[in-house]
């Protein structure tokens, strides 16, 4: 009887817009850390804006996470809106650990692989940033929605392999010389191949309310 009532009840909807503003931090920060990796001068000023979207997606978090307590009808299941939120702010997060690490090492130039890894992080975000606005009407962007959640992990796999590829590259370059050089490289690396998989995250979490929506 209760659930029956509550489905009567008005939705509050004040979630999607905040889902949106943190999508648009995720990618801001994409776009910044990929800059990062262009190397040259600007590194720093370009790991300050990343540093700018994470505080900025972190007061959004935390802006969701009161609104679920306070919110008597959301529009899905709260613990569907906490893992959502959490996921996208586990990206952010783990950008802004690449950007610090790159300035810890001062590294100034990078290998192709790291600017492609990079890349794949500005397309998960931009595909993040489509899928979000969809949750609003589950029921009518299906279709969307899995197709999204399907090129993001196709993106995470091919990450995947370039991680493989420029990880063994720099390997050769180093067994014979810098150690340092392979530490260095190994941890950014890590961290860009980590930043890809918190997208997946997303991907699965965005997947997990479709199905429970359908």
């Amino acid at each position: 009887m209760l659930d029956w009532f509550q489905r009567l009840l008005p939705r509050d909807y004040r979630f999607f817009p905040l889902f949106d503003r943190h999508a648009s931090a995720i990618a801001a920060g994409a776009e910044a850390l990929r800059r990062m990796l262009d190397g040259g001068e600007q590194v720093r000023n370009h790991c300050q804006r990343v540093m700018r979207q994470e505080e900025e997606a972190d007061a959004i978090t935390r802006e969701v996470l009161i609104g679920i307590r306070s919110t008597f009808i959301t529009p899905f299941d709260r613990g569907d809106i906490k893992d959502l939120i959490t996921a996208m702010d586990d990206a952010i997060d783990q950008m802004q650990k690449t950007a610090k690490a790159i300035i810890l090492f001062e590294m100034t130039s990078f290998e192709p692989e790291m600017r492609a890894m990079a890349d794949a992080n500005v397309d998960c975000a931009s595909l993040v940033s489509r899928a979000v606005p969809l949750l609003s009407n589950i029921g009518l962007h299906v279709g969307q929605l899995n197709e999204i959640c399907l090129q993001i992990s196709r993106l995470e796999g091919h990450a995947d392999d370039i991680y493989d590829q420029g990880l063994k590259a720099l390997y050769e370059r180093s067994k014979t010389g810098n150690a340092m050089e392979f530490m260095r490289g190994d941890e950014i690396y890590d961290h860009l191949e980590k930043s890809v998989d918190r997208f997946d995250d997303i991907a699965n979490q965005i997947q997990a309310i479709v199905i429970e929506h359908v």
